[in-house]
């Protein structure tokens, strides 16, 4: 028979003495992914009533134009009720100073008032992603179509909440959020990357945004792109520097195509064409149109040059 005594007294050891990595303060349990989950729900219902809003849940029967509001307001109440026990759960976890569950409180507040007041913004951009994804996908047949089944519309909705909750500092919550959009959709955006309007990623699944990319309006991006890091500076400890920009810049008008990997603070310049399998690690003029054959001989000029 196991010893359970002697195991539990090492694995506190471990968590105590040899391998802590906890925080010092009062143990708080984090948000629970599946409670953040219904949360989202309740926040596309709110933003699409006509498209995710359900009838039962309305306590008067069908939706119509005249029970439309009070439906949005009594599921917008229990979602910010919610929201602001998420973000108070999750606020211990992004570092800085301890704080008192009554600071803690006040802060959760704070942020979901600032939050909810801009939900009415983040729905204007959503809705010029989705008629650039109406726009830009001839297969499209309609808005219900890409707000219910297109998995970078998921994303979007997903990403654009948790940017909010991240400028206004919840960003343990705001990177949950991302992460349970890239599980549902294989879309990885990091909540800081900062993304205009009328953004559509086609297709979808591999996409990898990173925390330091900026987007311009009307970008489009399909499966398997990666706008990533191409390194990562050291301290004089070897440990990574955290913070600098160090994801491409993607101005307005740009169309990446499947499979580019676009690594590095570089500009790609408005209006231009990333071919598909692209490996670029240098910055292109506005209008550019840069295919597989035109990289590898840049490759091979570079060589030359070495």
């Amino acid at each position: 028979k196991a010893d359970v005594a002697a195991v539990v007294a090492e694995l506190k050891r471990s968590r105590d003495v040899l391998h802590n990595v906890r925080y010092r303060g009062p143990l708080r349990p984090p948000p629970s992914r599946d409670a953040v989950v219904e949360t989202l729900k309740d926040l596309a219902m709110v933003l699409f009533p006509a498209h995710y809003g359900h009838p039962e849940l309305s306590g008067q029967g069908e939706l119509t134009a005249a029970t439309l509001d009070g439906f949005v307001g009594s599921v917008l109440e229990r979602a910010l009720v919610a929201l602001a026990g998420h973000v108070g759960r999750s606020l211990p976890f992004a570092g800085g100073e301890e704080r008192s569950d009554d600071d803690l409180r006040r802060r959760s507040l704070e942020i979901v008032r600032d939050f909810a007041a801009r939900l009415p913004a983040i729905r204007g951009l959503l809705v010029s992603d989705l008629r650039a994804a109406y726009d830009g996908d001839p297969a499209a047949t309609g808005y219900p179509e890409i707000l219910l089944i297109y998995p970078g519309m998921t994303a979007v909705i997903h990403y654009r909440l948790a940017h909010a909750l991240h400028q206004l500092g919840a960003v343990f919550l705001a990177r949950q959020i991302t992460e349970i959009a890239h599980s549902l959709t294989g879309i990885d955006i990091h909540p800081a990357a900062e993304i205009g309007g009328s953004f559509f990623i086609d297709h979808g699944t591999g996409v990898v945004i990173g925390a330091t990319a900026v987007l311009g309006e009307r970008v489009r991006l399909y499966q398997a792109v990666t706008l990533g890091a191409r390194s990562f500076p050291a301290d004089g400890q070897g440990k990574l520097i955290k913070g600098r920009p160090r994801h491409p810049i993607v101005e307005d008008d740009v169309v990446i195509y499947a499979g580019a990997t676009i690594l590095g603070r570089i500009t790609i310049g408005r209006g231009s064409t990333i071919g598909g399998s692209v490996w670029l690690t240098h910055s292109v003029p506005p209008g550019s149109q840069i295919t597989q054959a035109q990289t590898r001989n840049d490759e091979r000029y570079d060589r030359q040059g070495d």
